[in-house]
């Protein structure tokens, strides 16, 4: 009798905790929560569907450059403190390669002081910071006119050394770049920088210019049909962040979770449930689909959004291709009600196990 009467007690537990966990059964906010860590009002419960996916993208435009940078083109070179000129003054060697024709160029370079100004054989010391290649030309063949007849001069800028821009962040090589007389464009430098094709975060770099910060997203602007040349200027910043920071966390009946960075302006839902396996085809339950964000604000303020995908239909699979997931989202995907049975009962078998040798244990005393 006691035997059976624990029996029935297990039987009974089980039936009770199965009607429990019934699958297909529609899962409200305040079913969400457990405990009292959230109230009701501070989680907004939204289906993933058409309307949504079509509001949302309407609602963000990461392609747009400021007009200000489109705005700008470069003026001419002006020269620079730290500059190296060649002067040439045709027909006339002892001016043009004092130190030999044998030697380099930079060797008969004339370099521009920190003070802007140049020392020239018969024209003696003149301002040549800010002045462009021709501005200047025309002030040496003025001034050596008074000794040399007819003079044919030509100004060459053999070394740039006054103008650069820098580069920090996810690059390969973040050396100074300089500005020449070609103009340089925001592509060019990128370029040359080389990105960390790992660990960049294509959406987020800032261009600094003048003290203003300017967010542009490589990754749209690459995206778009044509990506605009955005030309720089002396002093201007790059930074590219490091995409560490930026990640979505998948968690639940999938094949692998994991905490999945961003490479890019964004990453559709379907994007990361295929970076962890996808679905586990055992345990998870399709309906149960889950992508919570809101978890670095306050609830009080504004509450947390729970967008809910029932991913069993097809047609679902078009709008998870289409719904994009933002840095610090949870993904989760909830189990089918089989596997939560099952975990019951693999839970449960061990202590009743326990409670049948107790009872047999028991009858041996009394006998």
């Amino acid at each position: 009798m006691r035997k059976l009467s624990v029996g029935m007690a297990l039987l009974a537990a089980i039936g009770l905790n199965g009607c429990m966990w019934a699958p297909g059964q529609h899962m409200s906010p305040n079913q969400l929560l457990r405990g009292d860590a959230l109230q009701a009002d501070e989680v907004e419960l939204l289906p993933i569907n058409a309307q949504l996916v079509a509001s949302e993208r309407a609602a963000v435009d990461t392609a747009a450059v400021p007009a200000e940078l489109l705005d700008y083109q470069p003026e001419a070179y002006r020269i620079g403190a730290g500059d190296t000129l060649y002067i040439t003054i045709w027909d006339h060697p002892e001016l043009t390669s004092p130190a030999g024709n044998q030697q380099q160029p930079a060797a008969n370079g004339r370099l521009v002081r920190p003070d802007g100004t140049l020392f020239y054989p018969y024209v003696g010391v003149i301002q040549a910071r800010g002045k462009t290649i021709e501005e200047l030309r025309s002030l040496i063949t003025q001034r050596i006119a008074a000794v040399v007849e007819s003079p044919q001069v030509d100004v060459t800028v053999i070394d740039y050394g006054s103008q650069q821009v820098t580069l920090q962040g996810a690059f390969v090589k973040t050396e100074r770049q300089r500005i020449t007389a070609t103009p340089l464009t925001l592509a060019q430098a990128i370029g040359a920088a080389t990105i960390d094709p790992i660990r960049a975060d294509l959406s987020g770099l800032v261009l600094t210019r003048n003290g203003h910060q300017y967010p542009l997203d490589l990754d749209a602007l690459n995206r778009s049909s044509v990506a605009p040349d955005i030309y720089l200027k002396a002093g201007d910043h790059i930074y590219l962040p490091y995409n560490d920071r930026k990640e979505v966390y998948v968690v639940g009946e999938v094949v692998r979770p994991a905490a999945i960075g961003f490479k890019t302006t964004d990453m559709s839902l379907s994007q990361v449930l295929g970076r962890a396996g996808g679905l586990n085809p055992l345990t998870a339950n399709g309906n149960a689909v889950y992508v919570i964000r809101g978890g670095n604000q306050d609830l009080r303020e504004q509450p947390a959004k729970i967008y809910h995908l029932a991913a069993k239909s097809p047609a679902t699979f078009a709008l998870a291709s289409q719904f994009s997931v933002k840095p610090g989202d949870v993904v989760f995907v909830g189990p089918a009600g089989v596997t939560r049975w099952n975990r019951f009962v693999n839970q449960l078998l061990p202590f009743s196990n326990i409670l049948n040798n107790s009872a047999n244990t028991q009858d041996l005393l009394e006998r």
